[in-house]
C-alpha cells in the first residue's frame, strides 16, 4: 500500500455547514472519510479553514468554530492524531494513525490582528492561504478585477508569519501577490491546490515563472484535482492530470510537486478520482509512468520533506 499526502480538502467547511455530516461513516456525503484514507492509504491530511462567501461578518470566533469542529469531530486517538510538529509527523507517517494538519484559506478572519494570528499557530494551525479568489484586507485574490498585491497590513502579516513559523500559500493568491510575497517572505511558501497553466489556462493556474519561483525557494506545488484547473473542456482522467505533474518535473520540481485534491470544495470530478478511496487508481498510474522513487515523492516523499525541514521541533 502507497502512503499519500494530501495538502488540501474542504471537510470542515462541510461539516461546518451542515453539522450532521459524519467523517466516520462513509455514506455520510463527504468525499474525504476515515475509512476512504484508511483504505487508499492516505497517511496525513491537510484539513482547510475556509469560512463560506456568504458569511457577512467573518469572525475569529468562526475560525475557533471550526478548530473545535475538528477537535472534536476529525481528531480521534488511534484513528486520526493532529500534527503540529516534526515529533507528531513522524509518530504517525510511522504509526497506525492518520495524520492531520490544519490550514487557514483566506486570512480574512485575522482582520489584521498580529494577536490572532499566534493564537491560530498556538491551536495548532500551520499554513496561512492568504486570500480566496477575491480582495481582503491583507491582499487581492486571484479574480480580483483590480489585479493588485498586498496591503501595508498584508505585508506586516508575511513578517510575523516568517518569524512565528507560520507557512503560507499561495493558492488563490493574485499574480502580483505573488510575486510580492516571493520577495518579501524569508521561508519557502507553497501553493497548496494549483495546477499549470501552460496545460490549463485557468486563472487559478501557475505560469512557468511562478513555478519556477515555488522550486527556487524549495516550496511545495500540490496538483489538485479540480476538472476544470486540469483540462478547459471535456471529460477529465488521471491521465490528463499526470500532464501537469509531467510539466512541473520538466522545469525541474521532480522534488517540488505532490497533491492538493481540493475534495469537499469541488462538485464535479477527474474520472477515476471521485473521492479519496480512489487515491489507489492515481498510484497504480504513477508507477506506471514514473520511476518508484519519482512516483513515492509525488505520493508522499515531497511533501514529507518539506514538512520535515519547515515544521516546528
Amino acid at each position: 500500500m502507497k502512503k499519500i499526502i494530501d495538502a488540501h480538502c474542504d471537510v470542515l467547511y462541510k461539516m461546518f455547514l451542515d453539522p450532521g455530516l459524519d467523517f466516520y461513516q462513509s455514506t455520510s456525503g463527504l468525499d474525504v472519510t476515515y475509512e476512504r484514507m484508511r483504505n487508499a492509504g492516505v497517511k496525513l491530511q491537510f484539513f482547510a479553514i475556509y469560512l463560506p462567501e456568504n458569511l457577512k461578518r467573518p469572525t475569529f470566533d468562526h475560525l475557533l468554530e471550526y478548530v473545535d469542529i475538528f477537535r472534536q469531530k476529525v481528531e480521534s486517538k488511534g484513528k486520526v492524531a493532529f500534527i503540529r510538529n516534526q515529533h507528531e509527523l513522524d509518530a504517525a507517517m510511522s504509526g497506525d494513525e492518520i495524520g492531520a494538519v490544519l490550514s487557514l484559506e483566506g486570512a480574512d478572519a485575522l482582520a489584521g490582528n498580529p494577536v490572532y494570528t499566534r493564537i491560530l499557530y498556538y491551536l495548532g494551525v500551520r499554513f496561512i492561504g492568504i486570500t480566496w479568489n477575491y480582495a481582503n484586507w491583507a491582499a487581492d485574490g486571484i479574480l480580483e478585477p483590480r489585479k493588485g498585491g498586498f496591503t501595508r497590513k498584508g505585508r506586516n502579516l508575511i513578517k510575523e508569519c516568517n518569524e512565528l513559523g507560520m507557512l503560507l500559500d499561495v493558492s488563490h493568491l493574485s499574480v502580483r501577490g505573488f510575486w510580492e510575497l516571493a520577495e518579501l517572505s524569508q521561508a519557502p511558501f507553497i501553493a497548496s491546490h494549483s495546477n499549470v497553466l501552460a496545460i490549463c489556462p485557468h486563472p487559478r493556474n501557475l505560469d512557468d515563472q511562478q513555478i519556477r519561483a515555488i522550486i527556487q525557494t524549495d516550496g511545495r506545488i500540490g496538483i489538485t484535482f479540480v476538472p476544470r484547473f486540469v483540462k478547459q473542456r471535456g471529460p477529465v482522467s488521471i491521465s490528463d492530470v499526470l500532464k501537469h505533474i509531467d510539466h512541473v518535473c520538466s522545469l525541474g520540481g521532480v522534488r517540488h510537486v505532490g497533491f492538493g485534491s481540493d475534495f469537499d470544495g469541488i462538485e464535479e470530478w477527474v474520472t477515476g478520482l471521485e473521492h479519496a478511496g480512489k487515491y489507489e487508481m492515481l498510484a497504480e498510474e504513477l508507477t506506471r509512468h514514473y520511476k518508484a522513487e519519482e512516483a513515492e515523492g509525488f505520493l508522499w516523499g515531497n511533501w514529507h520533506r518539506f514538512l520535515k525541514k519547515n515544521f516546528p521541533l
